[in-house]
């Protein structure tokens, strides 16, 4: 299906002046690919010429977005209660009134439906974004997605969003804009990360001197994110490696898991549990959320996204292709679009241990040179199609065309 034009809006220069008040929508500031599209979008707008407002309850983020210039307004956005969110719809109108904004943009789904009905009310432009591909298990739960639908214009982060969008059969095509989630290139540039660097976030993580092939997982702790699936993959390469006259050329092997539980303490403690039961505790290592990414990466040989379910996008593919590192992802969702297999990076089976370890076993066996040519090439293709600047583009040339379209 063809959708808007945005989906091609890499490469378009300098932009113009955007003299416009943003309003984002986002429950909270943490560590998602919601938040951090929120604080990029509005240091975008900044930028440009225009206003950066966001209602939040708050995070870590907000420190950032003020640093940038915009504003923090906060609220209870995360809210699912009914009542709560009629309230934000009200609040929300007050606010639109009062700060004069042109475009109104939300991010997840109980806001949206406060933001939808402030949009409605006080006639404001509204688009959406969707940052997950949402579960719709019986009506009820569709309904409850559908404030995402929406918007004058929706955003999907990917063509496998942009399709489950579609394939709901209650949106047009042309409200739909594919516009792929973006790394920042200049942070994450592999040139710009010193050797002291990672061996002090390597001696910070408490990994000793001889670590082995280095394996990252840069995921939040929750079930669907594939820890268990690398850890039986570990645990079977190990087993391969130790037995008695094996000649293979497994090497030892290092699995950094970079990522909070962010309250699944439950799951954390399961994970470990399977680790320990696995044999392979002296190999994992649970470092929790990590403030520097980018030498995160930089520790890396190589790098795991194998998750059981699919990404709307996968922004750890991106990154780590940002990074010149070859990444091992699930064949499902957005990984096809952000990974071409044996080029940027590989593709493997969700769920199945046995090929995702014979995949590590294939990355770790490769030559130096044959994994830095991989890395380059993913460099290479992340830094033409999935820039953040090519993302902030697109959506500030969304907004535009939008108000053109009131106008």
């Amino acid at each position: 299906m063809a959708f808007r034009q945005e989906e091609q809006g890499y490469d378009r220069g300098p932009m113009t002046r955007f003299e416009k008040t943003v309003l984002q929508v986002v429950p909270r500031l943490n560590a998602g690919g919601a938040e951090r599209t929120t604080l990029e979008i509005a240091d975008a707008v900044i930028r440009n010429g225009g206003r950066a407002l966001v209602f939040t309850e708050g995070g870590r983020l907000e420190e950032a977005i003020r640093n940038a210039g915009g504003e923090i307004i906060r609220g209870a956005a995360a809210s699912k209660n009914p009542l709560t969110m009629w309230m934000n719809a009200s609040l929300l109108s007050d606010i639109i009134a009062r700060e004069k904004v042109d475009i109104l943009h939300a991010r997840s789904r109980a806001p949206a439906w406060s933001a939808c009905w402030a949009a409605r009310r006080t006639g404001t432009p509204f688009v959406t974004t969707y940052h997950g591909a949402y579960k719709a298990a019986g009506p009820v739960k569709r309904f409850y997605n559908s404030s995402m639908l929406r918007g004058d214009r929706v955003i999907a982060n990917s063509h496998f969003t942009a399709d489950r969008i579609a394939g709901l059969g209650a949106l047009d095509a042309n409200r739909i804009a594919v516009i792929p989630r973006g790394v920042d290139i200049d942070l994450f540039d592999p040139k710009k990360i010193s050797a002291d660097r990672v061996n002090a976030l390597a001696a910070q993580w408490g990994i000793g001197e001889n670590p082995g092939f280095k394996l990252l997982l840069p995921a939040r702790l929750t079930a669907w994110k594939g820890h268990e699936t690398a850890v039986a993959a570990i645990s079977a390469l190990m087993a391969r490696r130790e037995r008695p006259g094996a000649t293979g050329q497994i090497p030892a092997l290092t699995l950094v898991f970079c990522g909070g539980a962010q309250g699944r303490d439950a799951y954390e403690r399961r994970l470990r549990t399977v680790v320990e039961e696995s044999g392979v505790r002296s190999m994992i290592h649970f470092v929790g959320d990590c403030a520097d990414m980018p030498t995160a990466y930089a520790w890396a040989d190589a790098v795991l996204s194998p998750s059981t379910e699919p990404e709307a996008f996968g922004r750890v593919a991106v990154e780590a292709g940002a990074m010149a590192k070859p990444v091992i992802a699930a064949d499902h969702g957005g990984a096809r679009e952000t990974v071409v297999h044996r080029e940027t990076g590989f593709l493997a089976a969700p769920g199945d241990a046995k090929v995702l370890a014979r995949t590590i076993e294939t990355v770790a066996t490769m030559s130096y040179t044959a994994r830095r040519v991989m890395g380059e090439k993913a460099r290479e293709r992340v830094s033409s199609l999935f820039s953040s600047a090519a993302m902030c583009d697109a959506t500030i040339g969304t907004y535009r065309a939008l108000l053109a379209e009131r106008a």
